[in-house]
């Protein structure tokens, strides 16, 4: 008899530990122990340059994002509004930067000061000023890359373009020598990117894996847990090791038939990132009634490998222009938007999509109206639409989001039951 798998099990452990490690190095930095710290965003980033010079990347998203799971958010938007800043600004911004004026002392880490303030300016300007503002409290100096967005109706960047970009990590590279007190070695840059193509592989066939019924996990919901390796860790040998495990034991959950949930009633995609201080709850207001999250627009806000993007240690540096250019989801016109998730929705084989609106994040929010009149009346999608918000936990209402959540699953439900009926 097959070996059962349990689910979330062992997968989760590596991935508690690796990230607490990462914490750790954080720490370290922090006190003027191990690397120094680089400051850089999620989305389209060129993280293999600083991990070439063994340098430490920072998320500040990831470190907001932390605080609001841990439900510790709060008191930090509160102190950054107390500041100045707007109850509309992005809370990922109110989270950083009031947790900066509480002595950087983060639930799972002690942030380091920056030694360099990287931005990657991919399709959100409020990257620049929250940069800006950084840099005016810890006086670290600033390197901008600007990001053209992708203008040309088939998608692909201009040659110019993309050398454009490479022009800007060429330059970055000297920045980096200075920083880390080390030469530019070219084979350490192609060994950092072999990583990053073979953990890329690996995260490609997981985000694919469900396809299969059941899925073998929740494409939104567990894909956050695994986001963490994939940004913090990508370019190293721990990343690339993580995910071969993770792609081995999915795999055997595939070889059982075996999905997150006891039963796989209806399958969903999902646009739009988690309200992060009630990740839990907002899971269970859908495994309730049986519907697995298949496919996810956020799990692509780093890159999108499930389409075919590919590190290339031949010709790392312009591989890495690619990602940002490209391969990325907030590079991306709504068009682009409507694509992909018009592929998830019928190359996944979903029931429905759900889009979750974010209130202070108008990069993800504006347009959704559009986009859910687009599905629903165009492409007759069943599609929900529901807003709270990533970080500020006054802006969920879980009587209120149950309420709208259970009023579409059952309009689901009669919808499956009328077309099998037909």
């Amino acid at each position: 008899m097959a070996e059962k798998i349990e689910y979330r099990g062992h997968l989760h452990d590596l991935q508690k530990d690796l990230m607490n490690d990462y914490f750790d190095q954080m720490t370290r930095s922090a006190q003027g122990e191990g690397s120094p710290a680089v400051y850089l965003l999620i989305s389209g980033n060129p993280v293999e340059l600083l991990r070439a010079f063994d340098l430490l990347p920072v998320y500040p998203e990831i470190n907001a994002l932390q605080t609001a799971v841990k439900k510790q958010a709060l008191p930090f938007i509160q102190k950054a509004e107390e500041l100045g800043y707007s109850t509309d600004n992005c809370a990922y911004v109110k989270a950083d930067i009031g947790l900066f004026y509480s002595g950087n002392k983060a639930p799972m880490a002690t942030v380091p000061p920056p030694g360099l303030l990287l931005t990657n300016y991919v399709g959100c300007n409020v990257y620049l000023h929250w940069w800006e503002h950084l840099a005016e409290l810890t006086g670290a100096p600033i390197f901008d890359i600007d990001i053209p967005f992708l203008r040309s109706l088939d998608g692909e960047p201009s040659r110019e373009d993309l050398q454009y970009v490479v022009r800007q990590l060429e330059e970055l590279i000297p920045v980096l020598e200075k920083i880390s007190g080390k030469k530019y070695d070219p084979d350490r840059l192609r060994e950092v990117v072999q990583y990053s193509l073979e953990t890329g592989e690996y995260w490609a066939k997981i985000k694919m894996m469900p396809q299969l019924k059941p899925a073998p996990y929740d494409a939104y919901f567990d894909a956050v847990t695994m986001m963490g390796p994939l940004y913090a860790l990508r370019g190293t040998k721990e990343g690339r090791d993580y995910f071969r495990a993770a792609y081995e034991e999915l795999q055997k959950r595939v070889a059982l038939q075996e999905g997150p949930l006891p039963e796989e009633k209806y399958r969903l995609v999902i646009e739009g990132p988690p309200p992060w201080p009630y990740l839990r709850t907002f899971r269970d207001m859908f495994a309730r009634w049986g519907a697995v999250f298949v496919a996810s627009s956020y799990s692509t806000v780093g890159g999108l490998w499930e389409f075919g993007f590919r590190h290339d240690p031949s010709n790392p540096i312009e591989s890495i222009a690619m990602h940002m250019l490209k391969w990325n989801l907030t590079n991306r016109n709504f068009l682009q938007r409507y694509a992909q998730l018009k592929s998830y929705v019928e190359d996944w084989n979903a029931d429905g999509l759900v889009i979750h609106s974010v209130k202070s994040c108008r990069l993800f929010s504006a347009g959704q109206g559009d986009m859910r009149e687009y599905f629903a009346r165009e492409l007759n999608v069943p599609t929900l639409l529901v807003e709270s918000d990533l970080e500020d936990q006054r802006y969920f209402s879980p009587a209120q989001m149950r309420t709208r959540i259970d009023a579409f699953m059952e309009s689901l439900e009669h919808h499956k039951l009328v077309g099998h009926q037909r």
